[in-house]
């Protein structure tokens, strides 16, 4: 073929051209506006290749697609301001009796809630406190790992302290791209805090209850999910044991039963399998179908986050209001109301700096009265004055909509309150919240001292109940942080809930 003949080709591919022969030979037919497909429409050809055109629509475009939409339903979150203990499960509790859904989003079985209901003392670390309404759906989600030992002792020890956990398994709904906290995980958290011991003279006061291991297997790709157990079991077995052999080669002295673990895995399989479902698409389904309350419980709290918590004496998930978007699959703007839950002083747990901290008469006064132990670990509590800093701090990342104060009765025998309003380093303000930790633990604290009641806050129903130095001790909290108070809590009961507006 000559060139100008290749050319006139070339022409006609481009233009929609097509020579055709009929069945009976010699003839042939051009047309210039394409040939109609099997399905009417237009085709043309470019480059030798058919490109389909879309026939127009007869009617006016459809423009509403075009127009932002407000989110069906939002979720309303709860998150600890300080280092956790606050009692998120107590406003959780509260929030949580008219809620249709009610989220874990991340940590594990190092988290503790108390939630006291008809005098009855009910304790959660995996389980989502919500799991008491019987009326409400509780959704465990995929930035949650999970010890399926654990989970079922837990709802079994609370099951025989009263009705509150009837029927639990038929409300309860796990994400299928949960991770999994095997035993062998647990025994790693034992040897690596014996191993920080022994090397540094200090510890993290991790709980031992494998959670940071998890999360290293999860972000180092070897971790094993729900989806994984409620599968081929053959597969899982497989996966199982390299992940056994991959920590045994890290830890020679650990001490690893896999075949028995492997067992007891297969019959905690058949119990899951019930209760695993698609999170994504629960999640999306509950957020843009019809009218719903959901809840979203965090754990931990924001000086414990691994990016924005006292690093490294922090846990190893996102306790912040970016872990609801990441461990739920939920939009960011399908966020809504953040309450942050304060306690009336401040409590931590292990080691790490605390400068508000009281070691004397006044943090053990706060100690006995605030029954201040660990939920999970039975630990003594170190106290100390409410540090405003810090949870304005908090408030910068998370963003909160209003503030829940907790346990303000147990100011109640103080002739007068301090509260932590500034910081400074070797005589220098400090203008936010140190990432440093060596700088943290140097920091001395101006107070604001306010005055005491000195008299019983527990049978107050109403803000104006309680004593004037109290109302004026919340209004303090409000002006300072520029976020209000929206429930004050002065006893241990759902009643002792004072809602402020």
């Amino acid at each position: 073929m000559n060139t100008s003949r290749a050319a006139e080709n070339a022409v006609k591919r481009v233009s929609g051209v097509r020579e055709s022969s009929s069945s009976g030979g010699g003839g042939s037919m051009a047309s210039n506006s394409g040939m109609a497909n099997l399905n009417g429409q237009e085709t043309a050809s470019l480059n030798g290749e058919p490109v389909v055109k879309r026939p127009r629509e007869s009617g006016p475009q459809d423009m509403s697609l075009r127009v932002p939409k407000e989110p069906q339903n939002k979720v309303t979150v709860v998150l600890g301001a300080q280092w956790g203990d606050e009692g998120k499960g107590k406003v959780v509790d509260l929030l949580a009796m008219d809620a249709d859904i009610v989220c874990r989003c991340q940590g594990g079985n190092n988290a503790g809630h108390t939630v006291v209901v008809d005098s009855v003392e009910y304790d959660f670390h995996l389980l989502p406190s919500g799991v008491l309404n019987k009326k409400a759906v509780s959704f465990i989600g995929n930035g949650v790992v999970i010890h399926l030992p654990g989970l079922f002792e837990e709802a079994e020890k609370n099951l025989h302290k009263g009705k509150g956990l009837q029927g639990w398994e038929e409300r309860l709904k796990i994400s299928d791209r949960a991770h999994i906290v095997f035993n062998f995980h647990q025994a790693v958290d034992g040897i690596q805090e014996q191993q920080r011991q022994q090397q540094e003279g200090k510890n993290l006061g991790t709980t031992k209850k494998g959670i940071g291991p998890a999360y290293s297997s999860k972000a180092a790709r070897n971790g094993l999910r729900v989806c994984d157990l409620v599968s081929d079991f053959k597969v899982f077995e497989e996966k199982f044991r390299m992940l056994a052999e991959h920590f045994l080669t890290m830890y020679p002295n650990l001490n690893v039963d896999v075949d028995s673990e492997l067992q007891q895995l297969k019959g905690y399989a058949e119990r899951l399998r019930p209760l695993v479902t698609d999170g994504v698409y629960f999640m999306h389904k509950a957020l843009t179908g019809p009218s719903k309350k959901i809840l979203v419980e965090g754990a931990n709290a924001a000086l414990l986050d691994i990016d924005f918590g006292t690093y490294p004496f922090v846990t190893s998930s996102n306790c912040t209001v970016g872990g609801v978007c990441t461990g739920l699959g939920v939009p960011p703007s399908y966020v809504g109301r953040v309450y942050g839950v304060v306690k009336a002083y401040t409590t931590r747990v292990g080691v790490g700096a605390f400068p508000t901290e009281q070691n004397n008469e006044t943090g053990d006064l706060l100690q006995s009265r605030g029954r201040e132990f660990g939920v999970t670990t039975g630990r003594r509590r170190r106290c100390g004055w409410l540090d405003l800093i810090l949870v304005r701090y908090a408030h910068m990342v998370n963003g909160f909509s209003a503030i829940a104060l907790t346990k303000l009765d147990i100011l109640d025998a103080l002739p007068e309150i301090k509260v932590g309003v500034a910081y400074k380093v070797d005589g220098q303000p400090l203008p936010s919240f140190p990432a440093n930790m060596d700088v943290l633990t140097r920091v001395t604290v101006e107070y604001k001292t306010l005055p005491g009641w000195c008299c019983s806050t527990e049978a107050a129903r109403s803000f104006e109940d309680l004593p004037p130095q109290a109302q004026s001790y919340i209004q303090f909290i409000e002006d300072f942080l520029q976020v209000p108070v929206k429930w004050v809590g002065v006893g241990k009961s759902r009643e002792s809930m004072i809602k402020l507006f």
